[in-house]
């Protein structure tokens, strides 16, 4: 929450957010029927997903949202793992945070089964070996194939399920909006999707996905979340460890924005007024006690405030004993010189000898010092009297621990646009979009443009569609059209497309984007049943080498000496072409 100081001082808290542990929920009777309701699961790199499709329940969010991550210390059983929200609080087990992502594509199955065992026992299924429900789950755009075999090899033969689909996160949500903005089918446009770990551009053309020309750029919300991080550590070192991730996540949620024109926001940020107003303090949490003590800062303030008054009142009295031994000193001196005045030189001479001088050129020198020394003693105590009634400047420790956040709340979205920021050679999203757009003809482009699509956590910033606006603007022809969208809940979508497209769609023999078990058994774990959100499917044939076969060995043995062994080897049988081949899909982005 915010506090203002006279309207222009904002004040921040961090939230810190602790996790609490997801309860196991009943499984409802009605998802038990002759046909079970399918488990949709948003299986994204920064936070899984998972609910129930079923009739009724079209408005319902989510059963389970946890951050896809698992802590389990070296040689702990697996029973000792946490996952998710089990972890109220991830900074202490950070460096046992791991995760079955790299970058947005599935390769550490264990962990991924370990988030699998998560969300069924908490969505309620009890039944051993086995998960009778049909499974819909969400793959990263051009997925590996081996990445795709191995998950189906996953949850047909460690879950046994009935049917599996898989689909695009981005393209369920784009798939979600069209239907809410009630948009003819088949639709095209081109989307626009940034998560936790990549973004990407992805071509929709007549309800497919276009997957030679997607494209994808390496830079999301967790490298602006590291960047701002490192920004922050640099700016206060002495808060190194209060400048954590997620912190840092906090800060970009809640407090960054996405400006429309970078230079020009940058230029206001050298106003003084315009910092002072729109700069975010954000307080970090301190403790008012003296480490070993029980003495707050206020008490330790006023004991302090005590003891300068009586080091002001000592320096007071010494400077009062030393002007006063001066203004005598001084007076003997004016004395001895009143005698050269009126021209007693016997008394003059021995009062020089007794004051250890020469000469009255001596005498005037001492007298001219002695007088000035007076005069500042005087002003000295005229000052320190003056001082008395002002307030000691008192050390701001709520200040201290405060984290002036300006600049940065631009900077850190901007490297979405300029991943140069952050040292990274590659294009940024809106140079890839143009790179993409004239790979198609002049017709294609003005279809595709014309529903460019937004979604993705990272693209919540304050200011995004205006700015996709604004270099759409520069990039298109003169007075051609374009229509940039924004999705309804960026984070969220993605599940509610694919809970919708799983209820139009129910599993069955003839079902679109299904895979049975016996399709996982007949054409292989890589294989793809495509739909409207699904990846593309292009099948491959590579060459399996046969197995030669083991040459006869023959052993004669002879009764006159040692035993003779003869090996007799044959020529392996070419394989034949037909038992050689086997069908493997690949894309090629």
């Amino acid at each position: 929450m915010a506090s203002k100081e006279g309207s222009v001082c904002q004040i921040f808290s961090f939230q810190d957010w602790k996790a609490s542990p997801d309860p196991i929920l009943e499984l409802p009777v009605q998802y038990l029927t002759h046909t079970p309701s399918p488990i949709v699961i948003d299986n994204g790199s920064f936070q899984t997903r998972a609910g129930w499709a079923a009739p009724g329940a079209e408005l319902d969010p989510p059963r389970l949202l946890f951050k896809s991550v698992a802590a389990r210390s070296r040689g702990a059983a697996r029973s000792e793992t946490q996952i998710g929200n089990d972890i109220p609080n991830l900074e202490p087990l950070r460096w046992l945070l791991k995760s079955q992502f790299d970058r947005n594509v599935v390769v550490n199955f264990e962990i991924q089964e370990l988030i699998f065992d998560y969300v069924f026992t908490h969505l309620g299924i009890t039944s051993e070996g086995s998960v009778d429900h049909p499974i819909v789950l969400t793959e990263a755009p051009c997925n590996p194939l081996h990445c795709r075999q191995m998950m189906s090899e996953l949850l047909f033969e460690c879950y046994s399920v009935p049917y599996v689909s898989y689909g695009v996160d981005s393209l369920y949500s784009f798939y979600h909006n069209n239907n809410q903005r009630k948009l003819q089918s088949p639709h095209t446009g081109i989307i626009l999707s940034s998560g936790y770990h990549c973004s990407h551009i992805l071509p929709v053309i007549n309800g497919r996905l276009d997957a030679v020309n997607c494209k994808r750029v390496n830079v999301a919300g967790s490298q602006a979340a590291s960047y701002l991080q490192r920004l922050l550590q640099l700016k206060y070192p002495g808060h190194l460890a209060a400048i954590t991730l997620s912190r840092m996540e906090e800060l970009l949620h809640e407090h960054s924005y996405t400006a429309v024109d970078y230079h020009e926001e940058l230029e206001k940020w050298r106003s003084p007024e315009f910092y002072e107003r729109e700069v975010h303090r954000m307080q970090l949490p301190f403790s008012s006690k003296v480490p070993g003590g029980c003495v707050s800062v206020e008490e330790r303030q006023e004991r302090r405030a005590q003891q300068l008054r009586r080091l002001q009142e000592i320096n007071a009295r010494r400077r009062e004993e030393k002007l006063q031994q001066d203004q005598e000193r001084l007076d003997r001196l004016l004395a001895v010189q009143e005698l050269l005045e009126d021209g007693l030189l016997d008394q003059f001479h021995k009062s020089l000898v007794e004051l250890n001088m020469d000469s009255a050129e001596e005498l005037q020198s001492y007298i001219n010092k002695l007088q000035l020394a007076v005069e500042q003693g005087r002003q000295k105590l005229l000052h320190s009297d003056g001082a008395e009634g002002k307030a000691e400047p008192v050390f701001n420790m709520a200040e201290y621990h405060q984290l002036f956040v300006g600049t940065e709340r631009l900077r850190c979205p901007e490297i979405l646009f300029q991943p140069s920021l952050t040292g990274e050679e590659q294009m940024g999203l809106m140079e890839t979009l143009q790179y993409v757009l004239a790979r198609y003809t002049p017709e294609q482009q003005e279809a595709l443009v014309s529903n460019v699509f937004l979604t993705g956590g990272n693209m919540q910033y304050p200011g995004m569609k205006e700015r996709v606006e604004r270099e759409l603007l520069a990039m298109r022809p003169f007075q051609s059209q374009f229509k940039v969208t924004m999705a309804s809940c960026p984070a969220l979508d993605a599940w509610h497309g694919a809970r919708g497209w799983a209820l139009e769609h129910p599993p069955g023999a003839v079902s679109e984007g299904w895979i049975s078990r016996q399709d996982y058994e007949e054409k292989g774990g890589e294989y793809l049943s495509e739909h409207c959100a699904s990846n593309a499917f292009v099948p491959m044939k590579i060459a399996k080498p046969a197995r030669p076969a083991e040459p006869p060995v023959t052993m004669q043995a002879s009764t006159e000496g040692p035993a003779a062994i003869t090996m007799v080897t044959t020529d392996p049988t070419p394989p034949s072409s037909t038992s050689a081949v086997a069908d493997v899909t690949m894309v090629t982005t």
